[in-house]
């Protein structure tokens, strides 16, 4: 059972030093019963409190795993059902499913585009995480370990080995067993050999079985066997019963703090067509799997998922910013125009598009408003003639360029009297939507 915050209180140093990160020890119990602090995070707790307290402590959603080096994925060690409670930590992996059966050609091909499935957004890089090897009924062993092992040497993503057949999963590990795969999946059938193989290969396993019921049935006998990283599956066949088994799993692990069921999820689209399939992987990123595995490899069938993925995984109160500076964008001169904006990723790039779109080689300086969009940052007197002035002087405008104009978004039109009397520099007022660069720069701009 759950520990209460004033019992985890009285095992703890009650010296309110704050190393914590919280201000009193109070606090910090609260924290840990509410399982949104580690244990770890207290340098002075004894060994006997770490002992007593240990279990009580410990993430209601395991940290899992899968992969090593730059490419691993960790999925779960998440503390709320709402991102708008707090946040959510550990974006779900995204994995595109391989047939194994496939000639050595195809199948070379296939992870090639894999391999390709990456791309930038707002500054930010997102991609693929995994790939999912499938076995087919009655393929040998060695055919299946010969065909991971090719994906093995032409990927840098992690595996998932699907397969029924704890030989051929055997097989596989042979030569990708140090790249940690996710094994799939130990069942009630074979859940002896499976965790065995997991544990002698330090692999995540996954855990598959007919309902709730039967799958914290099965965790509990794979843990006692040695096995803790887990990952779960209800075997739910339509869109409807996994999602409500996946929300089931994530409430009994938040709310109840229900060991056995306190491991991330995998889920499996099922639709052939590949717009419903983006869709469905979409409600699963949303709620709640920690791994969700494709069919559909085309780039425009993937990018919607983790578009979606990163923008659930963006921790809202903390909204994605570009580094405040100067950007120059195509081959500028002194005679360049300078535009002004917030530092708000969505944002800049908007305005970044607009400009390469318009092919007027410009600089555009980027004003650290802590993210926020411009009519958003103006009412909270984070974009002001103050701060814009002050922007335009510490990142050297007045070196760049000859001409002192600047054009300021047409939203702030208010505030370009203040900023011209600020800054000394003649000051535009430019269109109110990004769209409107292209048409203001080839009309309006002289230098």
């Amino acid at each position: 059972m759950a520990l209460t915050g004033l019992e985890i209180y009285r095992q703890l140093p009650r010296t309110n030093c704050g190393d914590c990160g919280v201000p009193t020890c109070l606090a910090f119990a609260m924290k840990l019963a509410n399982k949104q602090a580690s244990l770890e995070d207290c340098p002075h707790v004894s060994e006997e409190a770490k002992a007593a307290l240990g279990a009580a402590s410990a993430p209601p959603i395991r940290l899992v795993t899968i992969g090593t080096g730059d490419n691993k994925l960790e999925i779960g060690n998440e503390t709320v059902l709402f991102r708008h409670e707090e946040t959510f930590h550990h974006p779900t992996g995204i994995a595109i499913e391989v047939d194994a059966a496939m000639s050595e050609d195809d199948l070379t091909k296939r992870v090639e585009q894999i391999n390709e499935l990456e791309f930038e957004r707002v500054g930010q890089m997102i991609g693929v995480n995994l790939i999912a090897v499938r076995i087919q009924a009655g393929m040998p062993a060695s055919q299946y370990a010969e065909a991971v092992s090719k994906i093995s040497s032409i990927s840098q993503l992690p595996l998932i080995l699907i397969a029924d057949d704890p030989a051929a999963i055997e097989a596989a590990l042979k030569s990708c067993a140090e790249g940690k795969p996710l094994i799939y999946a130990a069942t009630p059938d074979n859940y002896e050999n499976m965790a065995q193989l997991a544990k002698d290969n330090s692999c995540p396993l996954a855990v598959a079985a007919d309902g709730l019921e039967e799958l914290a049935s099965l965790t509990e006998k794979i843990k006692a066997l040695g096995v803790e990283d887990m990952v779960l599956d209800s075997k739910a066949k339509d869109l409807v019963s996994i999602e409500a088994d996946l929300t089931h799993i994530r409430r009994l692990a938040l709310r109840k703090t229900f060991r056995p069921l306190g491991y991330p999820a995998i889920a499996f689209t099922t639709s052939d067509d590949p717009i419903q399939e983006a869709a469905e992987a979409s409600s699963y990123v949303a709620k709640y799997a920690g791994i969700v595995v494709m069919k559909n490899p085309a780039p425009w069938v993937v990018l919607p998922v983790l578009t979606m993925r990163q923008n659930i995984y963006t921790d809202p109160q903390k909204p994605i910013q570009m580094e405040a500076k100067v950007y120059a964008v195509g081959n500028v001169t002194d005679k360049s125009p300078v535009l002004i904006t917030t530092n708000f990723s969505l944002t800049y790039f908007s305005v970044e598009g607009e400009v390469e779109a318009s092919r007027i080689p410009s600089y555009i300086l980027s004003v650290d408003t802590e993210g926020q969009s411009v009519l958003t940052a103006y009412a909270a007197e984070k974009f002001t003639a103050e701060s814009v002035a002050a922007a335009m002087k510490k990142f050297g405008l007045e070196n760049l360029v000859s001409h002192k104009k600047a054009i300021i978004p047409g939203f702030v039109a208010v505030m370009s009297g203040a900023l011209a009397e600020e800054s000394g520099w003649e000051v535009l007022v430019g269109p109110r939507e990004a769209s409107g660069i292209p048409t203001y720069l080839k009309t309006m701009w002289k230098a």
